[in-house]
């Protein structure tokens, strides 16, 4: 098991210093996938998964021995139809969040070129957004990519 990086997002929004000896860490990939015009991608948990209904950037876990690069394409495949070099893709951030179900790392990837039609093959919704975003309630694993976009917007 890895070390818990301080500070950590709690599912209510805050952060809090880590505590030693807490939960393993699940690892996941997210994409941020952004087109010319700068809109981005955002998608709602589907019907039956832990906070169904809530809007997030997509990805999904690790498999065991996997990369991050590797997962996301894997992931944006099979929820989205979508095709990724991982060669395209360019590891952004991390941020580590713990829900009550989970203490999730979440490595944030920018996307810029992908192929496939968009199809929402779990049933769940998606939008092209820009800042502020127009979905609600947002994931609170995805609220810092949305301060870090905003960062940018005004630097």
């Amino acid at each position: 098991m890895s070390p818990v990086p301080n500070p950590v997002l709690t599912a209510d929004g805050h952060l809090r210093r880590a505590q030693a000896g807490a939960r393993s860490v699940v690892d996941v990939a997210v994409g941020v996938l952004q087109r010319p015009d700068g809109r981005f991608l955002l998608t709602s948990r589907p019907a039956g998964k832990v906070y169904a209904g809530y809007w997030e950037f997509p990805g999904g876990k690790l498999e065991p021995g996997e990369s991050v690069e590797a997962a996301l394409a894997r992931e944006l495949h099979e929820e989205l139809g979508l095709d990724i070099d991982p060669a395209d893709v360019r590891r952004w951030r991390e941020q580590l969040v713990d829900y009550p179900h989970a203490l999730v790392r979440l490595h944030f990837c920018r996307l810029y070129r992908w192929g496939g039609t968009l199809q929402m093959r779990e049933g769940q919704a998606f939008g092209w957004e820009r800042l502020p975003v127009r979905v609600a309630p947002v994931l609170p694993g995805a609220l810092p990519v949305l301060d870090w976009l905003q960062a940018e917007r005004t630097a």
